[in-house]
């Protein structure tokens, strides 16, 4: 008699005639994801979100790029690029939301706005949902970046603007006939076409206003009616922070001369969440700084940047914050892409963007990306979780 385990067994993909349509079955589990090395990091731009639609003259190009070592990826795909832009392109805009079955684990976790998502029968179903509210969906990639191999696991942080009109009912309510334009960044690792494990931020706030609905009221709606995963377990909360990331952080355990991508991430974000210490920070980000994040907030140059940061931070007192994960793709010459992903515990201490104080503790959690020349900040996007602050505020008001 066999004992077969059935997280480690993964059976082949069988065509089926006179339709494209693939049905995987992902009995595989990959977790833990693999924390990366500082080898792990790509030192060019061969294989980038550029060099694939040719500086976004096009979305999915002819010529999918250079071939990357892809063991057990679907043949059809050339590289990490190509594999999660064309998966979202098909899921998405060509509405064969089934295919996540393919390219999610069934054991993937997903952690969001609403906390941790488990398994690809839930992205599938959640997808359903967004498309039929947003039947012309479009998202569009913008960045993506990577790290990582087939043997440790791919990390990618994609950047996506998805661009749609409300003509259907949602969780949020009745069809607005309003358009939405909202940033995305998901964090995804992924391996032999598994997405395992995601970090994704949705501009669910700056969509929220953009259809006409107040996210305050929402949020206190919300937290009367919890969505599945909210609120998220003690539990959830050190998974979702600890998944994926170093036990040490790659400047201590692998120090390096020069420019390190890793302890300039983390030493600026210390700077800014821990110390608040704009001086140091305005040595470090282009006068002529680019910015986009949660809600509608935009800024040109460094100025208007501090100002939205500081009033940021004057709402969350006692913050323990902590840097997660970095990653990065680059050299000194060209410059670099850097993902961070961070989070903290802090009190909701002063009003703001959350409501009125409740000097009750809330999670945060976000993504950066930046884009680094010379060792400065030319442009840099930010999410974070900030509808669900609102929907922890709304509750502890109760």
């Amino acid at each position: 008699m066999f004992l077969i385990d059935i997280a480690f067994l993964k059976i082949e993909t069988v065509r089926v005639i006179g339709s494209e349509r693939r049905y995987l079955n992902m009995a595989r589990s990959h977790h833990p994801a693999i924390p990366l090395k500082r080898g792990h990091m790509p030192s060019g731009f061969d294989i980038s979100i550029d060099a694939y639609t040719n500086n976004h003259a096009v979305r999915i190009p002819a010529d999918y790029g250079p071939k990357q070592a892809l063991s057990g990826f679907d043949p059809d795909y050339r590289n990490i690029i190509d594999y999660i832009v064309r998966i979202t392109h098909r899921i998405w805009e060509d509405r064969d939301v089934e295919y996540i079955a393919d390219c999610y684990s069934p054991d993937s976790r997903v952690f969001d706005d609403y906390g941790l998502q488990t398994g690809n029968a839930k992205i599938i179903s959640d997808t359903h949902h967004t498309t039929g509210a947003f039947s012309d969906i479009v998202l569009d990639a913008e960045e993506v970046v990577w790290a990582g191999n087939d043997q440790v696991g791919f990390r990618s942080s994609h950047r996506t603007r998805i661009l749609g009109t409300n003509d259907g009912d949602s969780k949020y309510g009745v069809a607005t006939g309003k358009p939405v334009d909202l940033l995305v960044i998901a964090n995804c690792v992924s391996k032999a076409n598994d997405i395992f494990l995601e970090h994704v931020l949705y501009n669910t706030s700056g969509m929220l206003m953009q259809l006409g609905i107040d996210p305050l009221e929402e949020a206190k709606r919300l937290a009367e009616n919890p969505l599945p995963g909210w609120p998220r377990s003690v539990e959830t909360w050190a998974m979702l922070k600890s998944e994926g990331g170093p036990s040490q952080p790659l400047s201590q355990a692998e120090p390096v001369n020069g420019f390190d991508p890793d302890r300039f991430a983390r030493k600026t974000h210390a700077n800014l969440y821990l110390y608040e210490d704009f001086e140091a920070l305005r040595a470090c980000y282009a006068e002529a700084l680019s910015f986009e994040g949660t809600s509608l907030r935009k800024s040109d140059g460094f100025d208007g940047w501090s100002d939205q940061a500081h009033a940021l931070l004057t709402t969350l007192s006692d913050r323990r914050f902590q840097v997660d994960e970095v990653y990065w793709m680059g050299n000194d010459n060209d410059g670099y892409l850097i993902s961070t992903r961070w989070s903290m515990d802090a009190t909701y201490s002063g009003a703001g963007f959350a409501g009125s104080a409740t000097d009750k503790p809330v999670q945060v959690w976000g993504i950066t990306q930046q884009e680094i020349k010379d060792g400065i900040i030319t442009r840099e996007w930010m999410l974070f979780n900030e509808l669900d602050v609102m929907i922890q505020c709304a509750a502890a008001r109760e």
